[in-house]
């Protein structure tokens, strides 16, 4: 699984690709922190559950990057290491998930905003999956 941030005027996109939607999910939100911070602390942090529910898959990317970002305003934290497991469940896409969080006392980060659905695509490739998500800077 990879991520690579783009510039996208006065925001910022993350640009992901991963041999399952699991891996893409963690990808992602994985270039979130980057988008975040330059340089995170390999120690530190107590990890934290998610988990989200929605009615697609990029109403569930949305939802779940959205809570990332709660995640940092209420704990304090920049939610690095990120762990996705995403699958159906009847109607519903759902992904389990945990980080590590980061206090941002401990690190240099600018702020994201928020999630968009600007431009948002997750879709399946002959060799895995991509994504691409903006981000409101």
């Amino acid at each position: 699984m990879s991520y690579a941030l783009r510039d996208h005027t006065a925001d910022v996109a993350v640009e992901a690709a991963a041999d399952d939607l699991s891996e893409l999910f963690a990808a992602v939100a994985d270039g979130l922190a980057a988008a975040m911070c330059e340089s995170v602390p390999e120690d530190g942090g107590d990890c934290f559950p998610i988990s989200v529910r929605a009615e697609s898959r990029e109403a569930l990317l949305f939802d779940y990057l959205d809570q990332l970002i709660y995640e940092r305003d209420v704990r304090g934290v920049l939610p690095v290491d990120n762990r996705a497991a995403v699958h159906r469940d009847g109607d519903e896409w759902v992904v389990e998930a945990t980080a590590r969080g980061v206090p941002l006392s401990a690190v240099v980060a600018r702020e994201v905003k928020a999630v968009t659905y600007s431009e948002m695509r997750v879709e399946e490739t002959a060799d895995g999956w991509e994504a691409y998500v903006v981000f409101d800077v």
